[in-house]
């Protein structure tokens, strides 16, 4: 395997600090990406070839599901309605707004208004992101006012509060209403249908439970939309106009406790979302010269000092400066263990501190913060809907004037051809108005999605959004850059050989010498050997970097040379023997660095990227989930080969240039949807080529998170499977809901149509699915596993 870098910029450092191991680093890796080593895995220390080859690729009414969609692009989430530049965006919180029922009004409230430019909608924290040229926003919340729902302006870093699904008085007035709609049904069964009692306990109830959803009935008739509340109003008018009075009253009352129920079903969706946001300390110690004192954690500057005790939670990211200890950052990567860290080391906004007191130093912004940005993603992944969504979407807009039409037509028809009387037509007309809102349909992706999408993160696993979700559900083919996601990216000395009188630990000694001074991976790979070995390198005078070849210099008296293939060319010194030993490194898929006195070559160092412990297991179980695997690397194709030996992947390809990794792509993209696995900053072309980019260990990377649509939050590749397979279900659960909420639909259609379904039975049908759909997307938030 062939040693290189995993996004290191050693390439680009000269190396002229006296004792330092040149050995050819800081020549050839930008202006070279294509030459990919000629000779082999021998001539490691050819930096300027070796390295970069993988990488040289550069509420009131609380009805959730009650959204009938009544335009073809069904109140989107995200709504375009000025051409001004909107250089101020402010966020109102909407109690009242929990789906596009809502956010229709709202558009239409807003859309003719100067000064606004755009809007999106985030349904589940019930906030409303406006986009707009406006001094104030009074104007904007009187118009909100007229559509029934009441805005309040959240400052800058305030979150929004929890929906409120129900108050107290509201509770008895419900509880009311159900007792008289009761008693008007059995007063129906004892006195019949046309004594005055029955109709007085009937509106009684109605007065009691009803007036907001008969309320929002008119509003929506006076902004000529056809939403769940109009429909329902119109039935409930109906069936009084024809005397069903105890059935108008039920219905009212039964349509009120189905709107409790799915805001209460729906409020775990925005549970999840809260919990995430929930992760991070609103407060942090920060230093000031005089001790600490208790700071907002969103008016930390970066470059602040900041304590954190035992058992905190860390409020910004930052690096350690003083102290050690564990930190438990599963908020972040999904990872369960602790990990223990010290000076210099980075730790992430939301992880738990163990048992130690460190102080660091802020790297980011509250705002900024790889939590932050995690909860972002998940939070505004609604504003970019789902191919599924927008097909729901556009279905919802021709399906509910469809059935609405139908029902006027069978309520003229079906008397006039002798088919029903007057009276049974209008009333299975009327139940017909309440199957019309594609509620559960509307209703069922957006919890599912954000339900997984709130799970994934959870545990490491953040997608941007429904459209990679569901992207990820039809991947075939994962294709893998190697060094970083395969390989650990870190090189290491696998073993020395000896060919000489020299022991192996005394030639490592002396390897040790000549890089002592180097920072760069292959001299650390040396430099760590060493000390695991418990070698203390002697000292080195004069040593010089011999540009591209290697490095040299005085060890114990005698002048040694440590470098490649090509040095030990140069030198006279590549004996049969020599070229036997570099061969078998060769088809093994190894470096080697070739230690030299004069023309006698001492021992051959084999330095090899080692793989990851996971990555075979890894291989093994995509497998079985039937995605095919392969590797596109810049490495060599004898490197590309050993690694693909070692971990079970499907196709090896090596020595490619970054134009050779995208033709690879768009040929296999042929056959299906095509994943492309890398670090997120230096595979961005893949990335951006592949049907979804997942980027590596996101959660060092500021770029890694703008680069894919999913990230591996930590750097374990074996999430990768759990990914697919949470995807996978993800679709299945999608796919059921879509069905049963279609079947429940159809069903209540037909017994209406036969008029055997009555008005409440249509109510339980409508909020029935409702609830089983958002019952079975919530699963979705509890793990990832298939």
């Amino acid at each position: 395997m062939e040693p290189k870098t995993h996004g290191h910029d050693h390439g680009k450092q000269d190396q002229q600090h006296g004792g330092g191991c040149g050995h050819g680093h800081a020549h050839g890796h930008d202006d070279q990406p294509a030459q990919v080593r000629q000779h082999g895995a021998a001539p490691s220390h050819d930096h300027g070839d070796d390295h970069a080859h993988d990488h040289d690729h550069h509420h009131g009414h609380k009805h959730g599901a009650g959204c009938s969609h009544d335009r073809d692009d069904a109140a989107p989430a995200r709504v375009r309605l000025g051409q001004g530049q909107g250089a101020k965006r402010s966020r109102l919180q909407i109690q009242a707004m929990d789906c596009p029922t809502e956010a229709r009004l709202i558009e239409k409230a807003l859309g003719g208004m100067s000064g606004v430019v755009a809007l999106e909608f985030n349904f589940i924290e019930r906030v409303l992101l406006l986009q707009h040229d406006l001094p104030h926003l009074d104007e904007v919340k009187r118009a909100i006012s007229k559509v029934g729902m009441q805005a309040v302006e959240l400052g800058g870093g305030e979150q929004a509060a929890a929906p409120v699904v129900s108050t107290h008085k509201g509770n008895w007035l419900l509880a009311a209403s159900g007792l008289t709609a009761a008693a008007a049904e059995a007063a129906a069964w004892s006195l019949g249908d046309g004594q005055y009692a029955v109709a007085g306990l009937a509106l009684a109830s109605i007065l009691l439970g009803g007036v907001p959803t008969l309320k929002k009935g008119w509003i929506a008739l006076s902004s000529r939309t056809l939403n769940i509340h109009f429909l329902m109003s119109v039935a409930v008018i109906g069936a009084m106009l024809i005397g069903q009075w105890p059935e108008a009253a039920m219905v009212l009352f039964l349509f009120a406790i189905a709107e409790r129920l799915e805001a209460m079903s729906l409020s775990r969706a925005g549970e999840a979302v809260r919990a995430l946001m929930a992760l991070a300390p609103e407060t942090a110690w920060v230093a000031d010269g005089q001790g600490w004192r208790e700071s907002p954690a969103a008016e930390v500057g970066v470059g602040s000092r900041v304590r954190v005790r035992p058992g905190e939670r860390v409020p910004l990211d930052g690096r350690i400066v003083s102290g050690h200890s564990s930190f438990n950052e599963a908020p972040i990567t999904g990872e369960s263990l602790p990990r223990d860290k010290g000076p210099q080391e980075s730790v992430f906004a939301g992880s738990i501190n163990g048992s130690g007191v460190v102080e660091i130093e802020t790297t980011a912004a509250a705002s900024g913060s790889v939590l932050a940005r995690i909860i972002a993603t998940v939070r505004d992944a609604q504003a970019a809907k789902a191919p599924t969504q927008r097909f729901i979407d556009r279905f919802a807009a021709v399906y509910t004037p469809v059935v609405l039409a139908l029902a006027a037509l069978f309520a003229v028809i079906a008397p006039l051809t002798g088919l029903l009387p007057w009276h049974q037509a209008i009333y299975s007309a009327l139940v017909m108005l309440v199957i019309a809102c594609p509620c559960a349909l509307v209703i069922a992706t957006p919890v599912t999605v954000v339900s997984a999408l709130a799970s994934a993160a959870r545990h490491g696993l953040l997608v941007k959004g429904g459209a990679p979700l569901e992207m990820a559900a039809r991947i075939d083919t994962v294709c893998f850059d190697k060094t970083g996601t395969l390989t650990q990216g870190e090189p290491r000395v696998t073993r020395v050989i000896s060919l000489s009188e020299k022991d192996e630990n005394t030639a490592l000694a002396c390897a040790a010498a000549l890089d002592s001074h180097s920072t760069h991976p292959l001299a650390k790979a040396v430099l760590d050997e060493a000390a695991q070995r418990g070698i203390a390198p002697p000292a080195a005078d004069q040593v010089s970097e011999l540009v591209g070849r290697g490095v040299s210099g005085w060890v114990d008296g005698r002048h040694l040379q440590l470098g490649s293939r090509r040095l030990a060319d140069e030198q006279g010194a590549l004996t049969p023997l020599l070229e036997q030993t570099l061969q078998a490194l060769d088809v093994a898929g190894e470096g080697a660095l070739v230690l030299l006195d004069g023309k006698q070559a001492l021992a051959v160092l084999a330095v090899a990227d080692q793989v990851r412990p996971d990555a075979a297991a890894t291989i093994a179980r995509l497998k079985q989930l039937g995605v095919r695997t392969v590797m596109l690397s810049g490495d060599s194709p004898q490197v590309a080969a050993a690694v693909g030996r070692l971990t079970g992947v499907g196709a090896a390809h090596g020595g490619l240039l970054p134009q050779d990794k995208l033709r690879h792509i768009e040929q296999l993209q042929q056959g299906g949807k095509v994943a492309m696995v890398g670090d997120g900053i230096n595979d961005a072309p893949a990335l951006a080529q592949a049907d979804l980019g997942i980027a590596m260990g996101a959660a060092g990377s500021d770029s890694a998170l703008e680069t894919a649509g999913a990230a591996l939050m930590d750097d374990k590749l074996s999430r990768l499977a759990d990914l697919l397979a949470h995807a996978r279900r993800t679709a299945r659960v999608l796919k059921t809901n879509i069905a049963v909420a279609l079947a429940i639909k159809l069903v209540f259609f037909a017994l209406a149509l036969m008029g055997v379904a009555s008005l409440w039975m249509a109510v339980f049908a409508d909020v029935g699915s409702s609830l089983i759909v958002i019952a079975n997307g919530l699963r979705l938030a509890r793990s990832v596993k298939a």
